[in-house]
């Protein structure tokens, strides 16, 4: 079997962790819901709404969805402690409901491997549950967690991707810019957080949306999924060959 094309010109590849990496089984849906509570006291009727979105934003939502007054929080250090108690209530659920994705291992492994590539995270998830959830399915030894962008970072995704930078310029000592930088995620808001943080972006339909709505997104590629780690370092290569019509 010939193996996939390895040869990549320094690149930093950024993976959204929910939906693309695993499958979480509803579990992140409950954790909010139970920080929810956690902090109010009581149970949350209205359900959150999540795909895409950094923690705080989600908290923030469901906090005015469920009339509490969310201008009391102004920060998601306030929010840390109870999403954090939640996904370590929950972490026996996640692993027995989730799992990891076709293909995203291997992916992972292949990178890892990969001359001149860093790969870290993307991530709405604040650290410390980006981290609890890969590393229920034993992903984190595989990824820079350091470097990484999350919602424990920034309230806005697209702000992110500088955020990863400068920690990746800090720990290697590697710039990276909008050509050498790549985003791999399952929505269109991954999609935006990634042309508007200035990167290239290729969007895998493991989630709920289609190949054809990603691409419409703005994506520079698009794969049904991760199954074909052949085509997916094409993919790769062929990107950072090519040059960004968005400067």
């Amino acid at each position: 079997m010939m193996r996939p094309a390895r040869h990549l010109p320094p690149t930093l590849v950024l993976w959204d962790v929910d939906g693309t990496l695993i499958e979480n089984g509803g579990v992140s849906k409950q954790n909010y819901a139970l920080a929810f509570e956690i902090l109010t006291g009581r149970p949350a009727l209205a359900p959150p709404i999540t795909e895409g979105r950094t923690d705080f934003e989600i908290m923030r939502d469901l906090l005015a969805d469920n009339g509490v007054d969310p201008t009391a929080f102004v920060s998601v250090v306030e929010f840390e402690p109870a999403l954090t108690e939640a996904m370590r209530r929950n972490t026996t659920k996640l692993r027995e409901r989730g799992q990891v994705l076709a293909g995203a291992e291997a992916a992972l492994v292949e990178l890892d491997s990969t001359p001149n590539v860093v790969q870290s995270v993307l991530t709405g998830n604040i650290a410390t549950n980006a981290r609890a959830k890969l590393a229920a399915f034993g992903l984190d030894r595989l990824l820079d967690l350091g470097v990484g962008g999350s919602g424990s970072d920034d309230v806005l995704r697209s702000r992110l991707v500088e955020v990863a930078r400068r920690k990746v310029a800090a720990a290697y000592g590697i710039a990276f810019g909008k050509g050498s930088t790549i985003l791999i995620g399952d929505t269109p808001l991954d999609v935006q957080a990634a042309r508007d943080g200035g990167a290239k972006v290729i969007a895998v339909a493991t989630g709920k949306s289609t190949q054809e709505e990603l691409s419409a997104a703005g994506a520079d590629a698009t794969l049904p999924d991760l199954q074909d780690l052949a085509t997916l370092m094409e993919t790769l290569v062929g990107l950072r060959g090519r040059q960004s019509t968005c400067g």
